[in-house]
């Protein structure tokens, strides 16, 4: 044993008792509620009935398995890349945190990518080992084959297992629960999260141990409002955790705090609100308010059989929130839970938090129209700055794109130093969220900056008319585009999806919104339409709508 009591700089934790290692969670908690269940599965979400509810020594145990019947392969070395290609389920879980613990690198991939794009990303990740689903090898065979990848364990939710595959049961049933020996530093890079790619290929956005842990605790604090004891916390969530960001703050806060999470295959209103119900949830992940009203509508249709009393916080992002929305959502819980919207990314999930609690004379006068997202939580250094670099600081109701400073930041896209050194200019890292000051300070979201439009020589904010939009009450859905245009460059353009048995007539939305936005602001075309291409956690594909209706001014309409 070697231990340094000497150097006071460039030191590196490397030892097993005082590392930052995610592979540490569930084995921490050992010591103290090691009975306690530490995730669960709802229905369809595990593929074995032993892996449905899991306590932290089961799911320690487990996760050693996996990581050891990984480092058990002769071709398996440190930050070796494991591929996943899996929806929520105990199993993909269990192994993303059996990956950490093996000192290897978690490399997912959204099961909604086109072929080209999973096959793009094959190549760039190399993986040695891959996860699959049963259920989602239809979508990856094509991409698989074309770079020669077998997949190397099938994690069987509807019970098939691939070929040239293993299941995991038989991957894991020989290895030993052990605690992996691995040396690992909490700057070591533990996972590769894929961006969107909604204008490019996506970019692999690098995310460290210590990244998570920050993250994970940040979130923490929050999460647990309301609770008198912070091991009291218990999460739902139905939206994805296996290839999405989400997983460090919708996630890991319930094992830093000796709590529970609870989640379920994918996105489903039904299942979100009969497991709060069934699981006595304390903290509700909600994803959009839209989201959150789907599943209000399905508490308030039950009469009075599903009960959502337990929960104490609630959180949303990417717009802002109707107040008829809050009050249905305290009828439901109780007056003082703590509803949160939060603006943060994949490269830098630290987040902006507003509460319309702590700022109601705000929230009030301007939601749902004007979507408030409050200041940088206290890891977080923001400030907004103009297109050369100059801070917009003082400065009232001027756009500038939001740029961070903080150890819960990206430390790079894998395999990108152009795109890294260009987020990263200036000294910043450069978000392309485009807000701007109020005259207290707070932060307004006005747009992402590939989606303003600029119409007629003005700045036009898609959310603000998509927020108007979807108070219209024979809208469901609504996603505004700038659209070519001969006489305004680029055409306000608003894509509707109706109220269920409405028929919205466009003229009528169109008068609709001229009377509560500037002329400017107001769509010049509606489009009525089924559906809108969205990821899976509700964020809709905007750049597929501007190529499915670039013409559209052209031909006359």
């Amino acid at each position: 044993m070697s231990i340094d009591v000497t150097s006071l700089t460039n030191r590196r934790a490397t030892n097993r008792w005082d590392r930052v290692s995610v592979g540490d969670f569930w084995e921490r908690i050992t010591w103290s509620y090691p009975d306690k269940e530490a995730i669960v599965g709802r229905p369809g979400a595990f593929a074995y009935p032993q892996n449905e509810r899991l306590t932290y020594r089961q799911a320690d145990e487990l996760a050693n398995r996996v990581a050891n019947a990984m480092l058990g392969r002769e071709d398996i070395k440190r930050g070796d890349r494991v591929l996943f290609f899996c929806d929520n389920s105990t199993e993909a879980y269990v192994t993303k945190i059996a990956v950490a613990k093996a000192g290897l690198v978690s490399t997912p991939i959204n099961p909604m990518l086109a072929p080209d794009v999973i096959a793009d990303l094959i190549e760039r990740t190399d993986p040695k080992l891959s996860f699959v689903d049963d259920e989602l090898w239809p979508k990856c065979e094509k991409a698989f084959a074309e770079k020669g990848l077998t997949p190397s364990v099938t994690i069987p939710v509807c019970g098939e297992v691939l070929e040239g595959s293993v299941s995991f049961a038989d991957f894991v049933e020989n290895a030993s629960t052990a605690e992996p020996d691995v040396e690992i530093h909490g700057d070591d890079i533990w996972e590769i999260i894929f961006t969107s790619g909604t204008t490019a290929m996506p970019k692999g956005v690098m995310i460290s141990h210590n990244y998570s842990y920050l993250a994970g605790y940040s979130f923490a604090l929050s999460l647990t409002r309301g609770l008198r004891f912070d091991c009291d916390l218990k999460m739902v969530t139905f939206l994805p955790l296996i290839f999405h960001i989400a997983d460090q703050i919708f996630s890991f806060p319930a094992f830093l705090t000796g709590g529970t999470l609870v989640f379920g295959r994918r996105y489903d209103p039904d299942g979100i609100a009969q497991a709060i119900s069934d699981e006595d949830i304390t903290m509700w992940w909600g994803g959009s308010p839209a989201m959150l009203e789907e599943v209000t509508d399905r508490f308030e249709k039950s009469g009075g059989a599903l009960d959502a009393s337990s929960v104490t916080s609630i959180v949303f992002g990417w717009t802002a929130i109707d107040p008829k929305l809050v009050e249905r959502l305290r009828k439901l819980t109780t007056e003082q839970v703590s509803l949160l919207e939060i603006l943060g990314q994949t490269e830098a999930i630290s987040c902006f938090r507003f509460w319309p609690d702590k700022w109601p004379e705000t929230f009030a006068a301007n939601a749902p129209a004007t979507n408030y997202v409050g200041v940088p939580n206290p890891l977080l250094a923001s400030k907004l700055v103009d297109e050369e670099g100059n801070s917009l600081e003082g400065t009232v109701g001027v756009p500038g794109e939001a740029v961070y400073r903080s150890p819960v930041v990206t430390a790079g896209y894998y395999q990108d130093e152009k795109a890294t050194e260009e987020a990263f200019r200036g000294g910043w890292f450069h978000s392309g969220d485009v807000c701007e000051y109020d005259a207290e300070g707070l932060r307004i979201m006005v747009d992402r900056s590939k989606d303003m439009i600029k119409s007629g020589g003005e700045n036009v904010s898609t959310l603000r008319v998509e927020t108007i939009l979807r108070s219209h009450p024979q809208i469901l859905k609504a996603a505004v585009v700038g659209l070519p245009h001969e006489r305004w460059d680029e055409a306000v353009t608003a894509i509707i999806v109706p109220t269920d048995g409405e028929t919205p007539d466009p003229d009528e939305v169109k008068a609709y919104c001229r009377e509560r936005l500037a002329g400017y602001e107001s769509p010049k075309a509606v489009i009525v339409t089924d559906s809108l291409p969205e990821t899976v956690g509700g964020k809709v594909l905007k750049y597929k709508l501007r190529v499915a209706h670039a013409g559209f001014y052209v031909n006359g309409e």
